[in-house]
């Protein structure tokens, strides 16, 4: 992507008004969205295009976020597809304690699939093992936990720390730095979710809370899909040429469908309307916030200086409402700009804790808004397709990222981010 861009202010109004009507048309406007939302994102995203094309003449800029858009959705995609073709049966209604122990192990398992492959796997078995009760806490945690915070330990696990990796920071420093961070961030949403789920357990009717509405045994069919999404895995770390990675995925996932028996797509509720939706709404979300990066990279090492808090709360912040991996890139290129080297080693050594805090915050804020990281959509989506009741894009904030993030977010400043050293 070309620097020295520097688009007009006005450039962004597209991107607040995708925004706004992501967050209130569904509210107010449901009917008319659902039919309408294709033209909207469309609309929205040409405008863009046609200006960085014509106006700016940067259509390579263009190009650069068309391929970026294209990795993004044969990897949310392909994942969709095979985690689809995977069933876990549940043993009946599930406790507050199973229920932690769950998410705590979705965490784990995000630093080895990824967060998008972890939510597309474990969405439907956390819903079917509290189908009973399950509320809008269920789903904000499960994307607060396994789609964001708990995949901050490898570049594997976010794609954030993935740009780290292929810019130099070794595979395993985020993780030996940054454990503490997840043990704390992971912990609180874990210590607040057993305290909510427990006041909804005790309200459920007795006989679900003895077990007795529960009938299935933990089960998985399926399994062939483990390979396919080792296909998948391995392909992420397939750079070159281009298109090769995003095949392989699609060919993993076009075999997968394929492969799965129909039975299996029909007791996982599968088709791909989710992913449909996800595709369009992303698509307009990437050629719209492209004037908002590119003032971000012009600008950042201005407005930064060099406290790691600074650098926490800025990738953080932008990481809520814009894709977090560039986010992630412009706050390291602004750190480049006000320690004045691009030799990432010698910033390992002489700025740890900002490169920490660009990774952190970039991760953990990726849970604030149902558009900070790409699984935190596809979630909303599959339960929705379920009929599942989740908060809207304000109340998904107001109810759940005010109340729950945003404490986790602050203590984990005070500890590890106050100070300079």
């Amino acid at each position: 992507m070309e620097n020295a861009i520097v688009p007009h202010p006005l450039a962004m109004l597209p991107f607040s008004l995708l925004l706004a009507a992501i967050a209130l048309a569904p509210l107010f406007f449901a009917d008319w969205w659902g039919k309408h939302y294709p033209k909207i994102c469309l609309i929205l995203a040409s405008i863009v295009v046609v200006y960085y094309c014509v106006g700016l003449n940067a259509s390579s800029s263009v190009l650069h976020t068309a391929r970026e858009y294209i990795s993004f959705i044969a990897l949310v995609g392909s994942l969709f597809v095979v985690s689809g073709g995977i069933h876990i049966g549940v043993k009946g209604e599930s406790t507050p304690l199973a229920n932690v122990l769950f998410l705590l192990v979705g965490a784990l398992l995000a630093n080895v699939l990824g967060t998008t492959g972890a939510s597309m796997l474990l969405i439907r078995p956390w819903i079917r093992m509290n189908k009973y009760r399950i509320t809008t806490h269920h789903i904000t945690f499960f994307i607060f936990i396994i789609s964001n915070v708990g995949g901050c330990l490898t570049p594997v696990g976010d794609p954030p720390l993935f740009l780290g990796y292929l810019s130099g920071v070794p595979f395993w420093w985020v993780m030996l730095q940054g454990w503490p961070i997840w043990l704390t961030g992971v912990g609180i949403l874990l210590v607040m979710f057993y305290f909510v789920d427990s006041h909804n357990y005790h309200r459920a009717p007795k006989p679900v809370r003895e077990h007795l509405t529960g009938h299935e045994k933990w089960t998985i069919t399926g399994t062939t899909n483990l390979l396919f999404l080792a296909i998948i895995f391995a392909a992420v770390f397939v750079s070159r040429p281009f298109l090769l990675r995003e095949m392989l995925m699609v060919a993993a996932a076009t075999a997968s469908y394929f492969i799965t028996r129909k039975e299996v797509h029909e007791a996982n509720h599968f088709n791909l309307n989710p992913v449909k939706e996800v595709a369009i709404l992303f698509i307009a979300i990437f050629a719209t916030m492209l004037p908002a990066l590119d003032w971000l990279a012009a600008n950042a090492s201005k407005i930064c200086g060099a406290a790691p808090a600074t650098f926490y709360f800025g990738s953080g912040t932008l990481s809520s409402v814009l894709d977090n991996a560039p986010t992630y890139l412009s706050f390291l290129n602004a750190l480049f700009g006000v320690t004045g080297t691009h030799d990432v080693h010698l910033l390992l050594a002489q700025s740890p804790k900002v490169i920490l805090a660009i990774s952190i915050g970039s991760v953990f804020f990726g849970a604030n808004t149902y558009i900070g990281n790409g699984p935190n959509f596809m979630v909303k989506a599959i339960a929705d397709q379920q009929h599942v009741h989740t908060p809207t894009f304000g109340g998904y904030i107001l109810r759940h990222t005010i109340p729950f993030m945003l404490p986790m977010i602050l203590i984990v400043w005070f500890i590890f981010f106050r100070h300079a050293n």
